[in-house]
């Protein structure tokens, strides 16, 4: 009787680790029939490298006891060769000395661990107050604590819009650059 027990307990455990196993292996499964149906080039061409991978991640920069920045992602592959981590759903909040922040968002994104620098492409926009602007790629070297974009950027505010092919912007001294076909249009409201 003792026996009969003990042989369904293990029919039972057994069972439910098989169901188990196949779970696992059909959300595997799906999980990469998801990322197929939607192929990324950049993301595909960082999976052949990939060491691990995570949903929902978040770092800190601070330097000397500041925060200078705080990144999110909604997920990220990491790279131990290379010392560089893809980002899907990227986030970045930029602390600047006067208190106030910069928000940038982008499809995706690469954080080069060894010296912080942040390179965000897809949908690229950077908010600060009232002020937007919209680019596809932005390079963020954290040493100089400088954001730059080499494609056309278009910075919007509430009294003017401005184009131009490049933009560096210096978080540091708080000083935008535009260079190469710079446009702008002012709004009535814009005061000499």
């Amino acid at each position: 009787m003792l026996k009969q027990v003990f042989h369904n307990r293990l029919k039972l455990i057994l069972s439910l680790l098989i169901l188990v196993v196949i779970g696992i292996v059909v959300a595997i499964f799906i999980g990469y029939r998801r990322i197929q149906d939607q192929p990324d080039i950049l993301l595909s061409s960082f999976k052949k490298d990939a060491e691990f991978s995570l949903d929902g991640v978040r770092q800190t920069s601070t330097r000397d006891g500041a925060k200078e920045w705080e990144l999110d992602a909604v997920s990220a592959e990491f790279n131990n060769e290379n010392k560089k981590a893809l980002l899907k759903g990227l986030s970045v909040i930029f602390f600047l000395k006067n208190g106030k922040k910069v928000a940038v968002t982008a499809a995706r994104g690469i954080l080069n661990a060894d010296s912080n620098n942040i390179e965000a492409s897809g949908d690229v926009v950077v908010s600060y107050e009232q002020i937007r602007l919209n680019t596809e790629n932005l390079l963020y070297q954290h040493q100089q604590r400088v954001i730059s974009s080499q494609t056309p950027v278009e910075i919007i505010g509430d009294t003017f819009v401005l184009k131009a092919d490049t933009l560096s912007y210096d978080l540091n001294t708080n000083i935008a650059s535009l260079k190469g076909g710079v446009e702008g249009t002012f709004v009535e409201k814009f005061k000499l």
